[in-house]
């Protein structure tokens, strides 16, 4: 086979499948919102079952549907059956996916979902097969071929599984409101995470480690703090310990070419006035925001007073994630 009918074979399984959600789509009807409905007054979990190539997809819908705040895990039916039916508890939702609605093992478990009282939303290919006819609330996924030359291997089927799950946990999203910072409550080691919930406070060096001096004190003394801190800076503070300028390795080499002689300089003299701050409790994404915006590698964080009490360098938001 050439690469020319190898590339077109690609193609033609896209179009098969974009028909197929392309039909999914346009069914989407008074049961779709019933089934949001359902698991939105769902007291319990929303557990997902399936076999095979279906249970891999319901594996993802209840991962998406855990992430963006809907309790949910997966639950493999012919484990069901030897213990882990254990898991379910009352108020629980059970999303189960099959495209023949016809698997022995979901069949098996039917009843035993119906004792418990359990709501069935069903995703399956066929709505007159036995999971369609046990369910609740069915969501049709029904495909009129698999893009799989063969019409065997599972392929438009579960893409629009897949898009019926994904279209649930959206609508979920939306209806409870879910906001970014939630889904960053679920993602604390994701970068989403970690801009959402990161402070300042979190990241930035305190103490000792700060560089600081008056503004009355020499250059001399400024250059000893900037090469003993490493930040390539130091703050200037006043007598009443406010932030009011800032030295820079930048300043020192334009003083240089300005006078002859700058070590019994006063740190005033030379000094940026105003420099750009922040104060702990802020995102360390606002602290980025300001170092790009304002093209500098350090910012200083002070406290109510306006007295220094940390710096956070570009290379810590670097080590840490953020950018």
């Amino acid at each position: 086979m050439d690469r020319k009918t190898i590339i077109k074979n690609g193609k033609q399984t896209f179009e098969i499948e974009i028909d197929a959600m392309k039909k999914a789509m346009n069914s989407l009807g008074e049961s779709f919102a019933e089934a949001v409905e359902i698991i939105l007054g769902c007291k319990g979990r929303v557990v997902v079952i399936g076999m095979g190539k279906s249970g891999l997809i319901g594996k993802k819908i209840a991962a998406t549907l855990a992430s963006t705040g809907t309790p949910a895990f997966f639950m493999h039916p012919a484990e069901g059956m030897h213990g882990d039916l254990g898991m379910l508890v009352k108020g629980d939702v059970i999303i189960g996916i099959s495209n023949s609605g016809e698997t022995e093992e979901m069949k098996v478990l039917l009843p035993l979902i119906k004792r418990l009282g359990s709501k069935l939303i069903s995703i399956v290919g066929r709505a007159d097969s036995t999971l369609g006819r046990e369910s609740d609330c069915i969501l049709d996924a029904s495909i009129d071929k698999e893009a799989c030359p063969l019409n065997l291997a599972p392929t438009a089927s579960t893409t629009v599984a897949l898009a019926i799950g994904d279209a649930l946990a959206v609508a979920l999203v939306e209806c409870r409101g879910f906001k970014a910072e939630d889904f960053a409550m679920f993602h604390p080691s994701g970068s989403l995470g970690k801009r959402l919930l990161t402070t300042v406070d979190d990241i930035m060096h305190k103490g000792s480690e700060v560089p600081v001096i008056n503004e009355n004190d020499i250059v001399e003394k400024a250059v000893e703090e900037i090469n003993n801190k490493k930040f390539g800076c130091t703050a200037v503070i006043n007598d009443n310990k406010e932030l009011v300028g800032i030295i820079t390795d930048g300043d020192l080499r334009r003083a240089i070419t300005k006078y002859s002689v700058i070590n019994s300089l006063k740190v005033s003299e030379i000094m940026t006035c105003n420099p750009k701050m922040i104060k702990k409790n802020e995102l360390a994404a606002k602290a980025l925001h300001i170092m790009e915006e304002f093209k500098i590698s350090s910012l200083f964080i002070i406290d109510e007073n306006k007295t220094p009490e940390g710096i956070i360098h570009f290379q810590d938001l670097l080590q840490y994630g953020l950018v």
